[in-house]
């Protein structure tokens, strides 16, 4: 699944006519890394949320044909319903297997296919080193996989394998995934693995434009999409 019904308030005034899985850098999509990543790891079947502008999110890919890869929508009406509404809204879609999930608006090179979710895990993160603009981190990882609460040295990088069961009790409605994964951090079923490779939140215009530049000098490379030289 992949989360794309955001408004982007941090990105305007970019985001204010088009939604910001379809923002541009290193001359493809932001939600055409994801797409293409996802094909390469063996993904032949994506979900994706809709809200602000969403209907430009589905012109823009229809049914997937292009990218190879078959696209459902899972529509949430004009008002997003968060990260953790807008799961369990797609839930029917999802077909009750553990599934992966990917921020619309995070860049990575990390390979899907790398994913490894130990069995009774419910939610298995991808945590990358802290960003400057998140330098008090979520979570802290030791050597078994298991995730701790503190020190919180290392950033979920909005990449995780979650099983339906986390969603358990949750009404309908808009609300976060955040106190879902604190939930099974204390029940001792929260896991992740660290990514060291490249990594960013693509969340104001200044970072989308760093990112743009690191992808057309050649200092950041996707695992599938090359960037234009210049």
């Amino acid at each position: 699944m992949i989360l794309a019904a955001g408004r982007g308030e941090r990105m305007r005034p970019l985001t204010l006519g088009r939604p910001k899985p379809l923002l541009e850098a290193g001359g493809h999509r932001l939600i055409e890394y994801h797409l293409a990543a996802l094909l390469q790891a063996g993904i032949a079947e994506v979900v994706v949320n809709l809200s602000w502008l969403g209907t430009q999110i589905r012109a823009a890919l229809n049914d997937g044909g292009r990218h190879g890869i078959r696209v459902r929508y899972s529509e949430e009406g004009p008002e997003p319903l968060g990260t953790g509404g807008g799961i369990l809204r797609a839930l029917p879609l999802l077909d009750g297997e553990p599934f992966l999930v990917v921020n619309g608006d995070v860049w990575s090179d990390f390979d899907f296919a790398a994913l490894r979710r130990p069995a009774g895990s419910l939610a298995h993160l991808v945590l990358v080193e802290n960003p400057s603009h998140h330098p008090g981190g979520d979570y802290s990882l030791d050597t078994t996989g298991s995730i701790q609460a503190l020190p919180n040295r290392l950033t979920y990088a909005g990449i995780s394998v979650l099983d339906a069961a986390l969603f358990s009790g949750c009404d309908p409605g808009t609300f976060p995934l955040k106190p879902l994964l604190d939930r099974a951090l204390q029940e001792g079923r929260l896991t992740g693995q660290r990514h060291a490779g490249a990594w960013t939140d693509v969340g104001t215009p200044e970072r989308l434009a760093a990112l743009d530049g690191l992808l057309r000098l050649g200092r950041w490379r996707h695992p599938v999409l090359s960037s234009p030289v210049g």
